[in-house]
């Protein structure tokens, strides 16, 4: 079965608990099902990788090659992961970065991403749902595997 892969950085494993003033309260399985459900359409599946260690990150880039798409939230490695951004920028499939807040209305240090510029697109500030957004946008430009 054709795959995305759902790619979480680092402290997005606490979400739902992790200020939820900021981020929501839907945990990371929330957020799972939620793409298995959008996906699920095109006959989809997810491969969900979280970890707060950018080589693991890297490591599943690599290991996820022959997915048809990815939805990557890095988290703060936006500002500084480098080497996530290689990885990403030899991963063959298209890709969207994804933030739950709004990072242009918070402090000045999150309003640049290394990755963005290689992404499909960027959503930011949706909360939750834009992962499903994400997903949506994914279906479009990936024709069918």
């Amino acid at each position: 079965m054709p795959s995305i892969l759902l790619l979480n950085g680092p402290n997005l494993g606490i979400l739902g608990r992790r200020e939820p003033e900021i981020y929501g309260t839907a945990t990371l399985t929330d957020i799972q099902r939620a793409v298995e459900k959008e996906v699920s359409a095109r006959g989809w599946g997810v491969v969900a990788v979280q970890d707060d260690s950018e080589g693991a990150l890297v490591g599943a880039v690599h290991d996820n090659w022959d997915t048809v798409g990815a939805i990557v939230n890095p988290g703060a490695l936006m500002m500084a992961g480098w080497s996530l951004r290689d990885a990403l920028a030899a991963y063959p499939r298209p890709w969207v970065e994804v933030h739950l807040s709004n990072v242009w209305a918070r402090e000045r240090f999150r309003h640049e991403s290394v990755l963005a510029p290689l992404a499909l697109g960027l959503i930011a500030g949706l909360g939750a749902h834009g992962y499903e957004l994400a997903a949506r946008a994914l279906m479009a430009r990936v024709g069918r595997p």
